[in-house]
């Protein structure tokens, strides 16, 4: 016997190390799955931080042949094919992998007697403004064309003259000259001398193709002379669409003119600069709403029209943004033309790029030897340069999240047409030229609103029933009533989100005020019932009700509570907010009432978290030992003191733990705040308005979402920060819970 015993105690002991090793395993490959995931989603949407980088493609030497000054340069998106204009007007293309001469390419018809190009400006989308010494100016396009029905790639290229400007009569060449292609004809501003510009429009006409193109003008045209500066101009610079005019004057102020009409007319000055130090450069970031302005002393800022003072009749320009300083003035500025970067040289031969909307510097350059002459691709993956030493330099930009940081997914941003800094999620707008919104702030305050609402709606509910069904009912109620309950955590989310958008938030819509009017009558009836109830409860009949089966009684008394709050809606609405809630509250508090709003989701949300915070805090109530309420009782308290004083406390650890697992339910929660709420990212508390939350969010915008993009970065972001969130919490609760059981333990 002696040795079977000892077998069966090896045995035993066998197969418990054997299970202790596998609950280990167990847990521990549970740890690390889900450290797994956490580690894969973040590592989605790390790449947002990485800096921008250049990549060097090649380095050439500039053709023979070409003239001795080069005054700009330029490539196709590809980088394959380049070229660079020199003081002749000549447009020299290269091949820029092997620095092979390809063509030599002069605009127009050959001049009458030999000029000399003066500047050589880019207009975007390959547009040159072309200034010569006599004072005559040209507007060029170069085109490149793709060809892909061979087996290899081709790149034709052309060059059209799109406008030409003859030279104003009397005057000398101009100091500078910006040329505009509009879908009206262009547009040209000259700057005649430091106290005097001048603006001149010529017509569009269709050519051959259809095509709008500017003709040369038969004869000198008429030009609007500005003379009424206040301080000499030192920079220049023209709206893409040719509507509005900058300038910078050596005495730090801006100036803005309305340039649609025959005569210029001044809309806007403004001191930039208090210390006076001038304006150096000028340029205006693509989607024509915000200008950069460089300074003397290296300073680059942005600035947009801004409402004074609420008025939206009153927009004067303000600064929203300072990016990266140059150690010296700032020479001039390159803009992409797929996002708000800005492309800013110093004196000193320094190179930075900067995006507007995230205030980040992506790259700073001091190349050697200094470079004469930056452009950038029309696709922003690439810049082209010519340096001192007459070497054409290409490099790849690898910078594909330039609107993100910390600052822009955490912090207030001064955004385009905003009057103030401002927490915004709007990923995408109707246009390319517009910013993107990539605030998480708005979503994280939906999640926080949405589970608030639907624990003040859920909590009470499911705490009040647990111990109703724990320490007072009939053991044959709990019965029915605990499995019920939890059978309504099996109502799949998207039919409660279902009934909640079709159902629940019309009703509330059309019921609002009877809701309200609920909550108030409610208490009242509850009392008046008691009172009624304490003078009737001797009766033989009431008593056997009142063992375990009040809720039979309390039942009509929340039916009758509705119906008086129904009744006496229409007397409340014509005597409190006349006649109509809905208009009342948008005239008096300027509120809408948002058919899907946080009533809504309070009822639907809070639906969905009852039956767990119920079944949690009843389980805790019911496994208080039978010990503690006897002595409580013996001692002379009531029923209701010994679940309050004694019950309570000590099963608070296992209640707290319901009501964080139902917190974590609800912060996670997708298909019901997806179908119930508005999906509006709006920052306020507002009962009438809705929220997106974190969840729902990534719901709705990641099949949008291109793969790889900003966006679906920052979608997986925001998937971590909703992992880290609620880990957190219960990490916290948890805490909280032991805390708890060392206090109250049995």
């Amino acid at each position: 016997m002696q040795g079977m015993d000892r077998r069966r105690i090896k045995r035993v002991r066998r197969v418990d190390r054997a299970a202790r090793w596998l609950i280990t395993f167990g847990g521990i490959s549970v740890i690390v799955c889900v450290l797994t995931m956490l580690v894969l989603i973040a590592w989605t949407a790390f790449p947002l931080f990485r800096p921008a980088r250049l990549d060097v493609e090649s380095s050439l030497p500039v053709p023979a042949g070409v003239g001795e000054q080069i005054l700009a340069v330029g490539s196709d998106d590809y980088r394959e094919t380049g070229f660079v204009v020199d003081e002749r007007g000549v447009f020299t293309f290269l091949d820029l992998r092997t620095g092979e001469r390809l063509d030599e390419v002069r605009p127009g018809p050959p001049p009458a007697t030999t000029r000399r190009l003066l500047a050589a400006s880019h207009d975007g989308d390959m547009r040159l403004s072309l200034l010569w010494d006599d004072g005559a100016a040209d507007l060029v396009r170069v085109s490149f064309i793709p060809d892909f029905s061979g087996e290899t790639r081709t790149i034709a290229h052309q060059v059209r003259t799109l406008a030409s400007f003859p030279p104003l009569p009397g005057e000398p060449t101009p100091l500078a000259a910006v040329q505009r292609s509009t879908d009206e004809g262009t547009v040209q501003v000259l700057l005649l001398d430091p106290a005097r510009i001048a603006v001149r429009h010529l017509s569009a006409e269709s050519d051959d193709t259809g095509e709008a193109d500017a003709k040369t003008a038969a004869g000198p045209e008429d030009a609007a002379i500005i003379t009424d500066l206040p301080e000499a101009v030192t920079a220049l610079a023209v709206e893409r669409a040719g509507r509005a005019l900058y300038a910078g004057t050596d005495r730090g102020t801006l100036l803005h003119w309305d340039i649609t009409a025959d005569r210029p007319r001044l809309v806007g000055r403004v001191r930039a600069f208090a210390d006076h130090r001038p304006v150096t450069a000028l340029g205006v970031v693509f989607g024509d709403l915000s200008l950069a302005v460089g300074d003397s002393l290296g300073g680059v800022t942005t600035w947009s029209p801004v409402a004074l003072y609420g008025a939206a009749s009153d927009r004067r320009f303000a600064r929203i943004h300072t990016l990266s300083s140059h150690g010296s003035a700032v020479t001039g500025f390159l803009f992409t033309r797929h996002d708000k970067s800005v492309i800013s040289r110093g004196a000193a031969g320094s190179l930075h790029v900067d995006h507007m909307t995230s205030n980040r510097q992506l790259l700073s350059l001091r190349p050697q030897p200094r470079l004469l002459h930056v452009q950038p691709t029309l696709r922003g993956d690439g810049l082209v340069a010519v340096d001192a030493d007459r070497r054409v330099r290409v490099w790849r930009l690898h910078n594909p999240h330039p609107e993100v940081s910390w600052r822009v997914l955490f912090g207030k941003v001064w955004y385009e047409n905003y009057d103030e800094p401002a927490f915004v999620w709007q990923s995408s707008s109707a246009n390319d030229d517009s910013e993107a919104k990539l605030s998480l702030i708005p979503l994280v305050f939906g999640s926080l609103k949405g589970t608030l609402y639907a624990l003040l709606f859920a909590v009470p509910i499911a705490l009040f029933g647990a111990l109703y069904t724990s320490q007072f009912t009939t053991p044959e109620t709990r019965g029915v009533v605990k499995p019920t309950v939890e059978v309504m955590a099996a109502i799949p989310s998207v039919v409660i989100g279902f009934l909640a958008a079709l159902w629940l938030a019309p009703l509330v819509e059309r019921l609002v005020v009877t809701v309200f009017l609920y909550a108030l009558v409610l208490p009242v009836v509850l009392v008046a019932f008691l009172v009624l109830w304490s003078r009737l409860r001797g009766l033989r009949l009431l008593r056997r009700v009142e063992r375990g089966r009040e809720f039979v009684l309390v039942l009509p008394v929340l039916g009758l509570a509705g119906w008086l709050a129904y009744l006496a809606t229409p007397l409340v609405e014509r005597g409190l907010f006349q006649g109509d809630f809905r208009l009342w509250l948008f005239q008096e508090t300027g509120t809408r009432l948002d058919p899907r709003n946080s009533i809504v989701i309070a009822f639907a949300l809070g639906f969905a978290v009852i039956p767990i915070i119920f079944t949690v805090a009843e389980d805790a109530l019911s496994n208080v030992p039978k010990s503690l309420k006897a002595a409580s009782l013996a001692l002379g308290a009531s029923r209701w003191q010994t679940v309050w004083r004694v019950v309570l406390p000590s099963a608070s650890p296992g209640v707290f733990a319901g009501i964080i697992i139902g917190f974590g339910r609800a912060v996670g929660e997708t298909m019901i705040v997806l179908m119930a709420t508005g999906n509006t990212p709006v920052l306020n508390w507002g009962l009438f308005s809705g929220m997106r939350t974190l969840s729902a969010n990534i719901a709705v915008e990641i099949p949008e979402a291109p793969a790889g993009g900003t966006l679906f970065r920052v979608l997986f972001l925001s998937a971590a920060l909703l992992f880290l969130l609620t880990s957190a919490l219960n990490t916290a609760a948890e805490l909280i819970r032991q805390r708890l059981r060392k206090r109250y333990g049995y």
